[in-house]
């Protein structure tokens, strides 16, 4: 991968009020934005987690990307449904926020798999302005989206949200998660159109869109998330199918090639694009009105032969969390892991002692 540039650590830094005097002075021009990082309230998103049988490098990663930012952060094997570290996990566990424009993952497949759209098929925007599926997936085109919810209505949304896991414990062995909440009727303003397009009427955790993204990154396979907290649990892991998504139409590959978009040229191209070790994700930006809060999102999958993770990373605080800054805080920990040849086919440490395995706070 190509090394962490400036600009994202900026990002991040001047959000968390952590980045490098240094840095921040070359980028901002002076003292006006060290005046503004110092006036950020500074937390510890860590506080209370508990680390035993975590992979220790990628939480180390985690956290130091994540920063003081209000936020978590949680990294799942795609191909087990092993969790390998939960930044912020009383954060992370609750039941749910808004999910903003991440609920159009949902929307896409459902719109695919009842033949709603092809792949190709272009959907009016302005006089001037048509999207196809990738394009309005990497722009994260609202007047898209919604167009599409109305037309597929709010039965079929709703199936297709509870088949791809919202609503309920993405987990099976995490006695304090909170399932989110899929809504019993459409929004009064805006809906079926304000559901598929802002996630409006939903809420989601970390977990489930980890869940849900992990199913798009393994082709279909719905796994319980499962937390071991020892070495002897990591041993004993045994992936578990919560379902095999019935989706005899399957479009996955031309939802990837939308979230691939994203990184690429759309709303997730902070991460920074690099055709050698591709990034495939959905940002979401919105204000959760239940909690007063701006919301940045997003889900994603790394693409490599060996060691496939999901990293999805949720911020909450002012007007400058946004989809676009979760994604370059995942950017930062994908470079972290590739500079430590976390990618390499034989170089990941995996286990026990190797691994960092601690049983500690």
């Amino acid at each position: 991968m190509k090394r962490i540039t400036w600009i994202p650590l900026i990002l991040a830094g001047l959000l968390a009020g952590t980045a490098p005097a240094a840095t921040v002075a070359r980028s901002a021009k002076g003292s006006a934005h060290k005046r503004r990082t110092r006036s950020v309230p500074r937390i510890d998103p860590t506080l209370g987690d508990n680390v035993d049988g975590e992979d220790l490098v990628i939480r180390r990663a985690a956290v130091a990307a994540l920063g003081s930012v209000n936020g978590s952060v949680v990294v799942v094997d795609p191909s087990t449904g092993r969790i390998l570290t939960i930044v912020n996990q009383k954060l992370a566990l609750k039941s749910g926020f808004t999910p903003c424009s991440t609920i159009k993952l949902v929307t896409s497949v459902a719109a695919l798999n009842e033949h709603v759209i092809d792949p190709d098929t272009t959907v009016s925007i302005t006089r001037r302005v048509r999207f196809n599926l990738t394009t309005a997936l990497a722009r994260s085109n609202n007047q898209y989206f919604a167009r599409l919810g109305n037309t597929l209505g709010f039965e079929r949304v709703t199936r297709y949200a509870q088949m791809l896991g919202l609503g309920e414990k993405a987990s099976l062995d995490i006695p304090e998660e909170q399932p989110g909440v899929i809504p019993s009727e459409p929004p009064k303003d805006g809906g079926v159109g304000m559901m598929t397009s802002f996630g409006e009427g939903f809420l989601v955790t970390p977990l489930e869109l980890a869940a849900l993204v992990s199913a798009i990154a393994n082709d279909g396979t719905l796994y319980y998330l499962q937390y071991p907290r020892s070495e002897a649990e990591i041993e004993r892991l045994s992936p578990k199918i919560k379902r095999t998504l019935d989706l005899p139409n399957s479009r996955l590959p031309d939802i990837r090639m939308g979230m691939k978009a994203a990184v690429d040229f759309g709303t997730a191209r902070r991460i920074g694009f690099d055709p050698d070790d591709p990034i495939l994700g959905k940002t979401g930006t919105c204000t959760d009105y239940r909690v007063s809060s701006h919301m940045g999102w997003f889900g994603s999958f790394n693409e490599v032969n060996r060691h496939q993770l999901v990293v999805v990373v949720m911020l909450t605080g002012d007007h400058r969390v946004s989809g676009p800054v979760a994604a370059g805080v995942a950017g930062i920990i994908y470079r972290s892991l590739a500079g430590q040849s976390y990618f390499a086919a034989d170089a990941r440490i995996s286990g026990g002692a190797e691994a960092g395995l601690v049983s500690a706070r």
